[in-house]
This record gives C-alpha cells, structure tokens and sequence, in this order.
C-alpha cells in the first residue's frame, strides 16, 4: 500500500533532517518530487506512521498522513504517474 505524507513545518531554520530519514526508513521505497509531500510505499498503517513521525515535529507543526487508493489526479512529471500506478491500486 501507498501512504501520502504532507506538512507544514512552521519553525524557520529547524533541521528536520531527522524527520526526512525517518520517512524515507519507513520502508526506503519512497517518492519525493514535491516539497512538503512524500508517497511511501508501506505495509504500516496511516496511524503508525503518524505516530513513529510525530516525535520528530514541533508542536506548531502539522503533519497529515492517508493511504492512497487508485483514483488520483494533478500535473505531475511522467516518472510521479508511473511510480504511483505501480505501486497503488
């Protein structure tokens, strides 16, 4: 399954590097074209992922996190689509 990771980190000059490695941990499988969006291709569920990233982020910081399902739509490069239709159904 594919699980869609967005935020809004709302502390100017934080390094939320740590925050990035988690999410790319979380299986390696990942796809990250845009800035505060990642796709991660998971056997976690939306709420676990939450709840392992949450430590990571401030408390004025928002973090949202969904699984994606096969009906999607946006202007995205080829290379986005293709990775999305392999990985969701």
């Amino acid at each position: 399954m594919v699980i869609l990771i967005t935020y809004d980190l709302n502390k100017p000059g934080k390094d939320y590097s740590k925050l990035h490695e988690a999410i790319k941990n979380i299986s390696g499988i990942w796809w990250h074209d845009l800035t505060s969006v990642w796709l991660v291709e998971t056997h976690f569920s939306a709420k676990q992922v939450s709840e392992r990233l949450l430590p990571l982020i401030d408390t004025n910081d928002e973090i949202f996190v969904i699984r994606v399902f096969g009906d999607y739509s946006g202007w995205l490069p080829q290379r986005a689509w293709d990775w999305l239709r392999s990985k969701t159904y």
